[in-house]
């Protein structure tokens, strides 16, 4: 197991590590437990979005990269049919697998995931019991890192590794997170972050066919000279539900002019010799957000084949074109109905200051309010951060480290 936490967490941050999961055991729920089960230890990381910015929805194709913040749990079997989840920070969750009907009293909680997993696992052919589980979660939440599909994928591994040996893959258990989100959280997403989650690595990820999508690892050098950043400008997520809808729902109303479903089905140049009936039929917006998913499609092939030929700069120039892009084609960069609150545009119009034309930065994850993602050259990391933390305060800036593997169980 030493060897193991050293590679998931490296080698000076090994006591620490041991410590957390001592914690992790000895605040373990015994009422429940089967007797005689042993103890076991599960890890699942957020991730972080490199290039494709909206696209996954619409069946396009992303970059992404699981980091070295995680979802870790101690957990044992239960004797009966309930599932009892301590997680630090929150209330404690007991759910009776007797019933696993949706529940709309439960949408937006631990409940219907937890409830939703179980369910999809079963109708797979799973026969599941219950289990008893203390996890502590150090995936920021509200970063766009992911910390709800961290969990997902988490309870999801716990119950395959208990009741089905551990057999299924990363992209069924990022599936059946996903389903869970979708119909018992009731959220809509992509699978990108379940996916990543699960996964682990820098990975670039296809969507054309939603049900095979087409993973593929990359081999990535960009701690030598830059380090990934996130900057959390203080901002809410709160009351933005509509905004992050209307994006998925307005690409798919110029893919249904058509009689498509995704934009990924469309033809770009026909797309583009119909621009005059798209204005009248969908609006304009649509129409800059189906030409950020065509660019952003072809840009993450670019990041891609860049990363892989160590051409650092030129990946970064399209980091920089994504942002720029999501900004002024996509435009999550800040709401138009809170148009005076706009810390994201100000976060990154100060990183492009501060760098100039050294580095990259764009908005991250689903926009909006939250964060923003920055490379910044490690000789001036300790300038930024002085100038960053100044302005959002202290612990705004976290650096974040890629991790090469995805949801485990810890032995």
């Amino acid at each position: 197991m030493e060897k193991t936490l050293a590679a998931l967490y490296g080698e000076d941050n090994l006591s620490k590590a041991k410590f957390r999961y001592k914690g992790l055991i000895d605040g373990l729920e015994t009422k429940g437990r089967e007797e005689n089960a042993s103890v076991r230890l599960f890890s699942v990381p957020g991730r972080t979005e490199l290039g494709g910015n909206h696209t996954d929805h619409n069946h396009g194709k992303v970059l992404a990269a699981s980091i070295q913040l995680d979802a870790a749990a101690a957990v044992v079997k239960r004797g009966d049919n309930k599932v009892f989840f301590r997680s630090t920070g929150h209330k404690d969750v007991e759910v009776d697998l007797s019933t696993l009907s949706i529940k709309k009293e439960e949408y937006g909680t631990t409940h219907a995931l937890i409830r939703g997993i179980a369910a999809e696992m079963t109708a797979q052919g799973t026969p599941l019991g219950g289990f008893n589980a203390n996890c502590d979660n150090q995936v920021l939440s509200g970063s766009g890192l992911s910390s709800s599909a961290a969990i997902e994928v988490l309870i999801a591994k716990i119950f395959d590794a208990l009741y089905c040996g551990g057999k299924r893959s990363s992209l069924e258990l990022a599936k059946i997170g996903q389903k869970a989100e979708n119909i018992y959280f009731n959220k809509p997403c992509g699978l990108m972050d379940q996916c990543t989650c699960a996964t682990g690595g820098t990975i670039a990820i296809d969507f054309s066919n939603k049900e095979k999508p087409l993973i593929k690892n990359i081999k990535q050098n960009l701690d030598d000279d830059y380090t990934l950043c996130i900057l959390a400008t203080g901002s809410s997520h709160a009351n933005l539900t509509s905004d992050y809808a209307e994006i998925p729902k307005e690409m798919k109303a110029v893919a249904e002019y058509f009689g498509k479903s995704v934009l990924r089905e469309v033809d770009e140049k026909l797309f583009f010799s119909k621009i005059t009936e798209l204005r009248k039929s969908t609006g304009e917006r649509a129409l800059l957000r189906a030409i950020h998913f065509f660019n952003e499609n072809r840009r993450v092939d670019a990041m891609l084949s860049n990363l892989k030929n160590q051409n650092i700069e030129d990946y970064l120039s399209l980091v920089n074109e994504s942002g720029d892009s999501s900004w002024q084609l996509l435009q999550n960069v800040y709401s138009a109905k809170q148009a005076n609150e706009q810390s994201l545009a100000l976060a990154i119009a100060l990183t492009k200051n501060f760098l100039k034309n050294d580095g990259a930065c764009r908005v991250h994850g689903g926009g909006f309010a939250g964060t923003i993602q920055a490379y910044i050259p490690r000789a001036k990391l300790d300038s930024y951060k002085k100038l960053m933390e100044n302005i959002y305060g202290k612990g705004s800036l976290t650096v974040l480290k890629i991790r090469s593997v995805g949801a485990i169980e810890i032995k």
